[in-house]
């Protein structure tokens, strides 16, 4: 069995292997990416990122995620959400994939998650890749030579993607699984190379610790002003979460999974996971300058195999192409991923029915009401099997799938933390103006960094508001650099009366979904639904 100089105080026996071929212990970039082509499992392409692929699952499989439901979970956890697996049938899974590992070479990593040091956790992933390691290596946060040094892990992920899994045998959907086990502290990956399934791991786990102790855990970017004043942007995929948070007037803290606690915001990451996919030097220059760098782990991305050189517009292996890299390859990037607690609350949306104004205020009551909706649109083009006509998503607290918890809990908690720190909220949408998807044209994105300037520096909370007669939150009746039209979406319509109709079925869809937390939330939360208004005036 291998080790290196920086072996870990304890070996992989205690975590139920056994006969394996070696283990590489806590082995840095360089010698990951020596392992990795070695291994046939990637190719280093022009100016030294690694290119690999991940086969047929290009993304996460929601579908094959699993909780074990025992004694200590049974009332923790949110089953309407979450699928549950039995202690026996987990027990099963880890057995076969023990025996499974048995004669391989596997990888292990020390790393940690959340970067508030008093609210960190230390974890253990297990991979049978060398790319996996280095995937994880690059995303979390790499303690200090000093701290491995007897590093204990609280929690261990062990991915193995050669292992199918038995539905039969191991209570779960398919020969893909993610099985979670809050009580024994151990996540299992199998049936699946997608390596983001590591790092939506450690999140699901920071979503079960950290509300118990009254740190929110978010799925949002997050950056941070000279001045000391930092801002959350919570959002989905395609409303511009990353894209927005990226400023180069602001420190950037990270770009997806933060912690808020008694000391202020933190990271939980070490790096960044961004979509590539027709990404250019021109609109996202510090992003794109990743894709030319050494330490830089490309999922799907197209690469001619005699030059090296990327495609990063070819879409033929997946559309969700992604580059993992540290968040010091930003050049504006924190280096502690720690700031203070945030002034401003941003809640991005990409509203494609073309009826949210492109900012609006929101009281906390009407916060929690937006956060627990996590409203978004997906058009045409976005996802396979989408019609003409936008879909609408709602996904709780803006990461469902990540949330063991009932949102209910998420949503009090941020709420707290709000009025608590005197947190200004914002709505702010990316979507569609003059029309719905299909005729009007998306917000220009000039005027949405107009507005969020605004709202950051301060200054639109002293702007005239009018009331929205759907909505009831405030909106500003004029913004210095912004045309004053598009701030009321009723006047960018020609068809008033469209308008008015696509409103209703919008404020209806907010109802419908919002039933399910009406029981959870209080009477303030109620108030700040939308209205089903016949017209506005």
């Amino acid at each position: 069995m291998t080790v290196t100089a920086t072996d870990s105080a304890s070996g992989l026996g205690r975590h139920g292997f056994r006969n394996l071929k070696a283990v590489n212990w806590n082995l840095g970039a360089a010698a990951l990416y020596e392992e990795a082509v070695r291994r046939g499992e990637g190719h280093v392409a022009k100016n030294g990122p690694l290119v690999v692929r991940t086969g047929i699952h290009t993304g996460r499989s929601a579908s094959d995620k699993f909780v074990v439901r025992d004694a200590l979970s049974e009332s923790q956890v949110w089953w309407d959400n979450n699928k549950p697996m039995s202690p026996a049938h987990f027990d099963a899974l880890h057995a076969d994939m023990m025996a499974h590992a048995e004669g391989r070479e596997l990888f292990a990593k020390d790393l940690f998650g959340g970067a508030d040091l008093t609210h960190r956790i230390s974890v253990r992933v297990v991979t049978e890749y060398a790319w996996h390691s280095l995937f994880v290596h690059q995303l979390l946060i790499r303690p200090s030579a000093e701290e491995l040094k007897g590093f204990d892990p609280e929690f261990t992920i062990i991915d193995l993607p050669s292992f199918n899994a038995d539905p039969a045998r191991h209570g779960c959907a398919s020969q893909t699984v993610i099985a979670v086990n809050f009580t024994k502290k151990v996540i299992l990956i199998g049936g699946t190379s997608y390596a983001g399934e590591m790092k939506k791991s450690v999140f699901t786990i920071m979503n079960y610790l950290l509300p118990a102790k009254r740190v929110m855990s978010m799925h949002c970017s997050a950056n941070v002003a000279a001045n000391g004043e930092s801002a959350i942007f919570f959002g989905l995929s395609g409303t511009g979460k990353t894209t927005l948070s990226a400023d180069a007037s602001r420190t950037l803290i990270g770009d997806d999974e933060h912690g808020w606690s008694e000391n202020g915001i933190f990271n939980i990451e070490g790096g960044c996971y961004a979509k590539v996919i027709r990404l250019s030097r021109e609109a996202e220059p510090e992003i794109f300058s990743t894709t030319e760098r050494f330490g830089t782990v490309l999922e799907n991305v197209v690469m001619d195999p005699a030059s090296r050189e990327l495609d990063l517009n070819d879409a033929t292996l997946a559309e969700n192409t992604r580059a993992a890299y540290p968040i010091d390859y930003i050049p504006n990037a924190s280096a502690t991923g720690r700031a203070g607690h945030p002034k401003n609350v941003i809640m991005l949306t990409a509203d494609a029915f073309g009826v949210l104004p492109p900012i609006a205020r929101l009281t906390p009551s009407q916060a929690m009401y937006h956060f627990l909706s996590g409203f978004t649109a997906k058009v045409a083009g976005t996802e396979k099997g989408l019609g003409k006509e936008p879909q609408p998503t709602f996904s709780t607290c803006f990461g469902a799938p990540f949330m063991p918890r009932h949102p209910s809990e998420y949503g009090n908690l941020l709420r707290a933390l709000i009025a608590e720190h005197q947190a200004d909220c914002w709505l702010v949408n990316t979507g569609w103006t003059g029309g719905a998807f299909g005729t009007g044209s998306r917000m220009p994105i000039k005027a949405t960094r107009a507005l969020l300037n605004a709202a950051l520096d301060g200054s639109l909370s002293h702007a005239e508001m009018r009331i929205d007669p759907h909505f009831k939150f405030r909106v500003p009746v004029a913004v210095p650099g912004v045309d004053s039209a598009i701030l009321n979406p009723r006047d960018t319509w020609a068809d008033k009366a469209a308008y008015d109709l696509q409103a209703r079925k919008l404020v209806g869809m907010f109802r419908e979904n919002f039933k399910k937390f009406e029981a959870h939330v209080g009477p303030d939360v109620l108030q700040a639904a939308p209205d089903l208004v016949e017209a506005a005036e």
